[in-house]
């Protein structure tokens, strides 16, 4: 019998094609009498179906948790209030960062014109920084559970770097109350 190993909307790696692709539709195969499907195929949007070993998921870090399945990410989205050449003094010309925190590609953080025009340096140093946000909290959980395994007999400067770690980690996981 066959289990789905993807789901609808997953992004998966296409090895055959050599793309990745969205998974549109999964079609199972049925046969009279059995309670579950014989086989099962992907429709990714390329033509044919797929079967699930011509398709592989995207890496996990098993670093991450839950939180840090996420893939944050910096797109160029076009600039509509400047042309390339108006904006030759901009770090991208005629664009500007988007931060993505969707895995739809939508989602996420943008800046107005007027502020990236600016200061276009500022705002793309901010959209790294976002982008990057999650892999650092990431070490600092790290840093903070390898410092707190260890022995007491630890430098002081590494110590205070774990009780750095352990306030942004409070701040960020820090829920607010009901109502």
């Amino acid at each position: 019998m066959a289990k789905a190993e993807f789901h609808k909307n997953q992004r998966v790696y296409v090895g055959p094609v050599g793309t990745w692709a969205v998974i549109e539709q999964i079609k199972p195969q049925w046969v009279k009498d059995v309670p579950e499907p014989i086989r099962i195929t992907y429709e990714v949007g390329l033509g044919r179906d797929f079967k699930a070993e011509e398709l592989s998921g995207e890496a996990s870090n098993s670093n991450k948790d839950s939180i840090g399945k996420e893939n944050w990410r910096i797109v160029r989205a076009k600039n509509k209030w400047q042309s390339p050449e108006e904006s030759a003094h901009h770090p991208f010309p005629g664009t500007f960062p988007v931060v993505i925190t969707d895995n739809q590609d939508w989602g996420g953080w943008r800046t107005p014109g007027a502020e990236y025009d600016r200061d276009p340096g500022r705002i793309e140093y901010q959209a790294k920084v976002m982008a990057s946000s999650l892999a650092l909290l990431n070490i600092a959980k790290r840093l903070e559970q390898y410092l707190s395994r260890s022995t007491g007999d630890l430098p002081s400067d590494m110590m205070d770097l774990a009780r750095e770690a352990r306030q942004i980690i409070r701040f960020v996981e820090d829920k607010p109350a009901a109502n």
